[in-house]
């Protein structure tokens, strides 16, 4: 999802598409989030980790 969120992010940046840039920021966020709570050993959606 960080993956697909910076992608996006680039290609809004590049295209000036803000809503390109909008969706990527959101998805790097949310991303970012399950990432950390999956690293501290916390469920996420019923798994113990989350890649």
């Amino acid at each position: 999802m960080v993956v697909l969120g910076i992608i996006l992010l680039v290609v809004g940046f590049v295209t000036g598409l803000s809503i390109l840039w909008t969706i990527g920021i959101v998805l790097v966020a949310i991303g970012a989030i399950l990432w950390l709570l999956g690293t501290m050993g916390h469920a996420v959606a019923g798994r113990k980790h989350y890649w």
